[in-house]
């Protein structure tokens, strides 16, 4: 923990989602941005976070274990297959560890429907962007009502979807669905990923099909709008764009505008996940300060 309170934090990796992770962080209260880490000096991110006045390193997690340094927090946004070597080898210096690949390594968690566990979890896992903005109204959703299917459609702008995730898409569609089953207690579970090549690009945007019992618009709605308040208390650029039942069947949609840190509007995809990660380390963040205070008084 820093002198003024604030517990250290890395960001790992500098791609997309890495750089406007990073410009998130800078602005966190309870969070000191200490390290951008990517694996190669030439990468755009690291001179991109060079430029906001950040310190970089280029040796990937040797960054990390291979230093006198402590962090109290590592954001990883590499990829999937990299987490579980991250995980283990960061696993001895008692860091909490985000992760922002779809890996499930760690404990899945949405903050608006099971955030509190991440109080107690060494190794979080965000999910995907489709799962943290579908998640809360599907939770939401069936913790009233009987579901017997779920079909959760993502379209990320192409532009906006980095290499990494590329490297990702079947994990990124298992991740989801597994976390929807988790969350939902749903078992028969559809997630599809669509990256549009469109120009203008086009907005992140998730659609959601529900089928089962007792929907109607009157049950539904009330549901959707609240689930989405809570999400908005940290992504701003969240938004309800269709809410309708028909015939057992529930139909309900979202977009998210990013908030233009270090990515264009359309990108919601990257400022939903992000926004989700930096939501759980400042809760993180208040209970252990907090737990500090209680141990000193």
């Amino acid at each position: 923990m820093e002198p003024d309170g604030r517990l250290s934090a890395v960001v790992l990796g500098a791609g997309l989602l890495g750089v406007d992770l990073a410009a998130k962080v800078m602005r966190s209260n309870s969070l000191d941005l200490r390290l951008v880490v990517g694996r190669d000096e030439a990468t755009p991110g690291l001179r991109q976070a060079a430029r906001l006045g950040l310190r970089t390193a280029a040796n990937g997690i040797r960054s990390l274990t291979d230093t006198d340094d402590v962090f109290d927090v590592v954001f990883d946004t590499t990829n999937a297959l990299s987490h579980a070597e991250h995980a283990e080898r960061l696993k001895p210096l008692g860091t909490m560890l985000v992760d922002l690949t779809p890996s499930r390594v760690g404990r899945m968690v949405v903050p608006v429907v099971n955030g509190s566990e991440a109080l107690t979890c060494r190794d979080v896992n965000m999910v995907s962007c489709g799962g943290q903005a579908s998640i809360p109204i599907l939770h939401a959703i069936t913790r009233h009502h009987r579901i017997d299917y779920i079909e959760v459609v993502t379209t990320a702008a192409s532009p906006s979807v980095g290499r990494s995730t590329r490297l990702n898409i079947d994990e990124y569609v298992e991740t989801t669905q597994d976390a929807i089953r988790a969350l939902t207690g749903v078992k028969d579970v559809k997630a599809i990923l669509n990256l549009s090549p469109a120009r203008p690009p086009a907005m992140f945007r998730v659609a959601m099909s529900l089928l089962g019992e007792g929907l109607t618009t009157e049950s539904v709605r009330p549901l959707v709008m609240e689930a989405a308040r809570g999400v908005r208390d940290f992504a701003p650029g969240y938004g309800v764009t269709a809410c309708e039942v028909n015939d057992g069947r529930a139909f309900t949609a979202v977009e998210v505008v990013a908030s233009g840190d270090r990515v264009p509007r359309y990108a919601g995809n990257i400022d939903i996940i992000n926004s989700a990660a930096l939501h759980v380390a400042e809760q993180y963040a208040t209970g252990r300060l907090s737990k500090v205070g209680a141990e000193t008084s």
